[in-house]
């Protein structure tokens, strides 16, 4: 099938590992041009090489690593189509464990940069014609997850800013979603479950099993497609069944 992304160009944040890798790959498969943005210079450089992509060092809570991941973008490819957006997720732990410079920290990790870029992006994603927001997001948007109280505080108030960004951007064919992955299996889930899935746990998921990232990456790079031109203002949700909730 061709997804339509031959040509177009795309941002992808944290992008040297896991579910933003697998998106990048999915990506430049399809013919895009892709920017990986991402910390760790010595791994990002080694897959951007893999995948033919440009690579921008940087961390997304400092603006003037967003400014110059956007503006390395525009040198090298003249124009930007499709924001992909990923800051990885803040320690887990529970609610009683909460403070607020944990707080703060959460917020300029998962809220604050994201909206920094979408303002750095959107004039070029206007322009494009076929403009695209993607968030990785988490299951704990939709349901709290026990472990993960930060999560559950910030990744709603994300989810409900796209949504709110979304309504705003429709006339401008700028479509926004959030793609929340359940258990796929990479260095974050490791950490969660340093000792593995156990049998109960895997019987939770009705397909059996964890995820892979290119599995959670392939709908990204739909998303970010000709084929999903009528999609905007959802939570996509790729957990293998694991989450009972309707809506």
């Amino acid at each position: 099938m061709d997804l339509g992304l031959k040509g177009r160009t795309a941002l992808v944040c944290g992008a040297s590992s896991g579910l933003a890798l697998a998106s990048a790959e999915a990506l430049a498969e399809e013919g895009a041009n892709v920017t990986m943005f991402a910390r760790r210079r010595d791994v990002l450089e080694r897959e951007a090489d893999r995948l033919g992509t440009l690579a921008v060092r940087g961390d997304v809570t400092l603006p003037q690593d967003l400014e110059r991941a956007v503006a390395q973008t525009l040198e090298a490819f003249g124009g930007l189509d499709i924001l992909i957006w990923n800051s990885g997720g803040p320690p887990a732990g529970k609610a009683t464990d909460v403070t607020a410079d944990s707080v703060e920290q959460a917020f300029e990790l998962l809220l604050q940069p994201a909206v920094r870029l979408v303002q750095l992006c959107l004039p070029h994603l206007e322009r494009s014609g076929n403009g695209r927001i993607i968030a990785i997001t988490s299951l704990a948007a939709k349901e709290p997850t026990q472990h993960l109280a930060l999560s559950n505080m910030l990744r709603p108030g994300l989810t409900g800013y796209l949504k709110t960004l979304s309504a705003e951007l429709g006339p401008q064919a700028v479509t926004v979603n959030c793609v929340a992955p359940g258990r796929i299996d990479t260095d974050r889930l490791a950490h969660l479950y340093p000792n593995g899935p156990t049998e109960e746990q895997l019987a939770e998921i009705p397909l059996r099993r964890w995820g892979t990232p290119r599995e959670f990456g392939d709908v990204v790079c739909f998303l970010a497609s000709d084929r999903a031109r009528y999609v905007s203002g959802q939570t996509i949700v790729v957990d293998g069944g694991l989450q009972r909730f309707l809506f």
